[in-house]
């Protein structure tokens, strides 16, 4: 039998996509999924918005909407074969509760919860929402920072608005897929949404990633509608306390203006 890693390499070294397709829910990583650590795991983009895929498939008998997804992030995904399933855990008429649970190896390294509501019309009392984003349009795309490792990063169009992936502090920067989530597939509004929203505390980092671990544990997004077109704008914050955790906040847009709002709690360790 052709070891796991050595299946992944020959499989994927033309591939243009994050996943290919090996049957009936398991997917091939590919390099595009490597993370800005270290090569041999996943940045969490990629893993969520299959899991978001996953939820999705879930048959629903009335017009509805992913209204909250929480990932938990159970240890590192390795760029290695995936399976991922999902199931209906809670039915109802109006609001229903979904799982979806990925593995490698026979271990689960990630869940995804999330509430799926039935739609309405609430047009006349929409409110609340931050201002739209300037277009992305005219703007220089930016590079991988210097010591961060190949794989997602290049996978995606980066746009600032202000700050960026090299600049400490708060960020806001266009994101677009260069590539697909799914071989064959093209990707569903949430998927683009969910293989952005990982990227607040990156984007937004305020520590020398050379010298500082900021990784996150959970991802969090609260879906107002899902998102139209190609670009996904991250707004996104981190705010660091003084024993070792931190929360990346993100306010989520599309062209038209905001979507989703995500939180990250992160570990902040000396490397």
């Amino acid at each position: 039998m052709i070891p796991a890693k050595a299946r992944q390499t020959v499989s994927d070294q033309d591939a243009e996509a994050f996943y290919l397709p090996r049957g009936e829910s398991v997917f091939l990583s590919t390099r595009h999924t490597a993370g800005p650590w270290t090569t041999e795991a996943q940045h969490l983009g990629p893993p969520s918005a299959l899991l978001v895929r996953a939820l999705e498939q879930i048959d629903a008998d009335r017009e509805t909407q992913l209204a909250r997804v929480t990932v938990e992030i159970l240890g590192p995904v390795p760029i290695d074969e995936l399976t991922v399933r999902a199931e209906l855990v809670r039915p109802g008429r109006s609001v229903e509760l979904l799982n979806a649970e990925m593995s490698a190896g026979g271990r689960v390294v990630a869940t995804a919860s999330g509430w799926r509501i039935a739609k309405a019309d609430s047009t006349p009392v929409e409110a609340g929402q931050a201002d739209p984003l300037p277009t992305w349009d005219g703007i220089e795309p930016m590079g991988r920072p210097e010591g961060w490792c190949p794989g997602y990063i290049d996978a995606m169009e980066w746009r600032p608005v202000h700050g960026g992936l090299h600049v400490p502090g708060p960020s806001t920067a266009w994101v677009r897929q260069r590539i697909p989530l799914v071989d064959g597939e093209k990707p569903s509004g949430m998927q683009r949404l969910f293989t952005v929203a990982d990227s607040g505390n990156g984007l937004s980092n305020r520590l020398n990633p050379s010298r500082w671990w900021f990784i996150n544990t959970d991802l969090t997004v609260h879906i107002q509608r899902e998102p139209v077109g190609e670009w996904i704008g991250l707004d996104a914050n981190t705010t660091i306390g003084p024993s070792g955790i931190g929360t990346a906040s993100s306010v989520l847009h599309d062209a038209d203006g905001q979507v989703a709002i995500g939180a990250q709690a992160l570990m902040v360790r000396p490397r």
